[in-house]
């Protein structure tokens, strides 16, 4: 198994989160080696919550880039810890599918993108056709684009099996439902398998401390109950490996 490792850095904490987790990733590196590491991913959606705090919405403008501006100095930084330790692990970073931006994807060695059908108003059945091209179309060709092509991975795609409120229940065109997930799960799993998609399943099990602080879909995204038993009415897809 490998693993990639999170910095979940901040934009308005003067780099405290970001060093204490670097601090946590260097004692680990330092205890376990490198064998099982695929990638230290600084950020996530670092650039679409600064957006969402200064006014902004695209990832590219004078505000975008002001949000990259902090962001880069962690990236460089964690490249700096990695070559004094003499160890060699790609570094990414992680946003949502529409909110890369060029600079901090240009220097980084490869990109995971969020990319959810739910917040995008699709349909259960549609969900695996509208996420492969949304990211085939949006995050794999911007990327093509940079001089450094970094590699490209669908870091979160899935679909919530309830709500804790009504009023966020449906996203429109579906229900958030175990049905539901088993379509998605029945649809895009085997397809990306084959076309050789690398992603990440969103997510593992249900997250209660999410619906707690955030309520609605946000703690129920598992194919696993919280407490690790398969929710029922659940099939894992049987397919190739990618």
């Amino acid at each position: 198994m490998q693993v990639w490792l999170g910095n979940y850095a901040i934009a308005t904490d003067n780099g405290t989160s970001y060093q204490r987790q670097r601090d946590v990733i260097k004692a680990a590196v330092q205890a376990y080696g490198t064998d099982h590491i695929g990638g230290i991913t600084v950020g996530n959606e670092f650039i679409l919550d600064y957006l969402d705090d200064n006014g902004g919405t695209d990832p590219n403008s004078a505000i975008g880039n002001q949000g990259a501006a902090i962001l880069l100095q962690y990236i460089q930084d964690t490249r700096s810890m990695l070559q004094s330790m003499g160890v060699s692990i790609p570094v990414g970073n992680s946003d949502a599918g529409a909110y890369f931006n060029n600079e901090i994807l240009g220097a980084v060695d490869y990109g995971m993108a969020n990319v959810h059908p739910w917040f995008a108003n699709v349909s259960a059945q549609q969900g695996a056709g509208w996420t492969n091209d949304f990211f085939v179309q949006t995050d794999v060709a911007l990327a093509n684009t940079l001089s450094n092509k970094p590699s490209m991975y669908i870091a979160e795609t899935g679909w919530p099996t309830k709500s804790s409120d009504l009023g966020n229940e449906s996203n429109g065109p579906s229900n958030a439902s175990i049905s539901n997930l088993q379509i998605f799960l029945d649809t895009f799993v085997c397809q990306a398998n084959t076309n050789g998609t690398q992603y990440f399943f969103f997510e593992f099990a249900d997250e209660d401390w999410k619906d707690k602080q955030f309520g609605g879909v946000e703690g129920w995204w598992g194919l696993f109950n919280q407490n690790r038993t398969l929710k029922d009415g659940i099939t894992i897809p049987t397919c190739q490996s990618p």
